[in-house]
């Protein structure tokens, strides 16, 4: 047994609830790369990616669009996957790219590098990048030897799948720390009251269709076969509600699903931020709460009810901000990468966290919601997160501040879904 009772036999965590890529044992890493890297050592998965064009476009302007830093830099991809990445580094001038993939998708980056003629500048290198010894070239001993880290490490609202972990301890050991970048450079995360109704009352019809065959079922087992599975129907129930109305959604939205201005709920430097900031969003964090009004005689408004909220995020590619890195290149041309509403199709699109019950908006008033959100790493898997969100919800008449007349306060309402 592991964490709090957890067994972590089969558990896709290290025994300390790391990712195994960084101190698992054996069985951990192997559960790791079925459950995890294995999708990525597949072409179909890079090319799902590599046709994202606002990602493609976002990286491409970002390293191209500023070659003067990358000239005659030692650069370093993480997870360069098929290695475009790399490959932009060596054509924006960089003098040696060390692109570290953990599968075999390797072997396909050293195909690319060599038909595009840069495997003189890219050694492709084949490991996790806690554990990779980079060549000796005179580079400083290979410690704290990269001018740049460039990865493509974010997953759905920004932090499933935990790679900024591996991104953040490959920093600590290779940047150089008062003149290095990284790229991206700074990360938000973003959460809004949206509108969504047809999908979350599409998820309430498909959750009550599954109690009702669970109903027939238990009817038929009895009739049938004299066994009663009724004892069974809480724990099904139980079951079906996490999967249909308490997982969170890929979604596509479009900006009008938006009821009010997003707000920030977390910021990373990735120069300075550490490993426990990247485990995710706790109470304690300053930007943890959120407060919104929604108000019906917003010009865009159409009468669609409060369906739930969406999250995302922006990755800027920017100068250091931080006061260590005074000495370190500027940028002259940022660029951010946005998977926001606003921004069209992303493959990482905007997570939707659907109610239970939608929340109607009535004439001449305002909805305020506020509580907080927490994000914390499942105990059976530290790539994956669960969203703990509570809040109250409450009425007033448009023109009365927060503070004024209230007509109605809710209860706190409390939902944790799975991010899958």
């Amino acid at each position: 047994m592991g964490l709090d009772g957890v067994n972590l036999e089969f558990a896709n965590a290290s025994t300390t609830g790391e990712i195994p890529s960084f101190n698992g044992d054996e069985k951990a890493k192997a559960t790791d790369f079925a459950n995890y890297f294995c999708s990525y050592s597949q072409l179909y998965h890079q090319k799902q990616m590599l046709a994202d064009h606002v990602r493609m476009a976002a990286y491409h302007s970002a390293i191209i669009g500023n070659s003067d830093v990358f000239k005659d830099k030692v650069v370093m991809d993480i997870g360069t996957g098929s290695g475009i990445l790399a490959a932009w580094a060596a054509k924006a001038g960089a003098k040696r790219v060390y692109a570290i993939e953990y599968t075999d998708m390797s072997k396909h980056a050293e195909k690319v590098m060599k038909a595009n003629g840069i495997d003189h500048i890219v050694t492709v290198i084949k490991g996790a990048v806690e554990e990779v010894v980079l060549p000796d070239e005179g580079f400083d001993g290979g410690i704290q030897c990269v001018d740049i880290i460039v990865s493509e490490w974010m997953g759905y609202f920004l932090l499933r799948e935990s790679m900024l972990d591996s991104v953040i301890r490959a920093r600590d050991k290779f940047l150089k720390p008062r003149t290095g970048l990284m790229f991206p450079s700074h990360c938000t995360m973003y959460i809004a009251p949206i509108t969504d109704e047809e999908e979350r009352y599409n998820s309430c019809q498909d959750y009550g269709g599954a109690m009702q065959d669970w109903s027939q079922f238990a009817e038929s087992t009895k009739s049938m076969y004299g066994i009663d599975m009724n004892v069974l129907e809480e724990s099904y129930e139980r079951e079906q509600k996490e999967y249909f109305m308490l997982s969170s959604k890929w979604a596509e939205l479009q900006p009008k699903a938006l009821l009010a201005d997003p707000q920030v709920l977390k910021q990373l430097d990735l120069a300075t931020c550490t490993v426990e900031e990247s485990r995710g969003i706790a109470l304690r964090d300053e930007s943890s709460s959120f407060d919104f009004d929604v108000l019906s005689n917003e010009d865009s408004y159409d009468g669609s009810p409060i369906s739930g909220f969406a999250g995302w995020f922006t990755s800027d590619f920017m100068s250091r901000t931080d006061s260590e890195g005074g000495d370190a290149p500027k940028l002259n041309s940022p660029v951010v990468l946005n998977t926001g509403p606003d921004a069209g199709y992303t493959h990482w699109g905007q997570q939707v966290f659907h109610l239970l019950s939608s929340i109607t908006i009535l004439p001449e008033e305002i909805v305020r919601l506020f509580g907080s959100l927490e994000l914390m790493r499942t105990k059976e898997n530290a790539r994956l997160y669960n969203c703990r969100m509570k809040f109250k919800t409450s009425r007033r008449k448009t023109g009365e501040p927060k503070d004024g007349n209230v007509l109605m306060e809710s209860d706190t309402h409390e939902y944790v879904y799975q991010i899958p």
